[in-house]
């Protein structure tokens, strides 16, 4: 049984929940900006890359709006504007309700 350990919680690392914890502190910000030929861009911001996967999220966010996006340093954008159903999807993928805020 060779299993690597986490070096933030020193659970093997298909225990670990430091994933877990860091998405309940995180402050998120969802936003909508335009952009040039008046093109709207939702943009998922005050995420930390260091705890979170940031290049994962943005696939599962992407696959469910069926859109296109991009990670930009800490934050994530989608084309299109999901302003309205993306604190339902961020609550689902594990995040705190009190702490995303439109």
């Amino acid at each position: 049984m060779s299993s690597e350990m986490c070096s933030v919680c020193g659970l093997p690392k298909e225990l670990c929940i430091c994933e877990e914890v860091a998405k309940e502190q995180q402050r998120i910000t969802v936003k909508v900006n335009r952009r040039r030929y008046g093109k709207e861009v939702t943009v998922v911001d005050g995420l930390d890359a260091h705890e979170i996967d940031l290049h994962e999220l943005s696939t599962y966010l992407k696959s469910k709006f069926a859109c296109g996006g991009t990670v930009k340093g800490n934050s994530v954008e989608l084309q299109g504007n999901h302003l309205s159903r993306m604190k339902a999807v961020l609550i689902e993928r594990g995040f705190s309700p009190d702490q995303i805020k439109n």
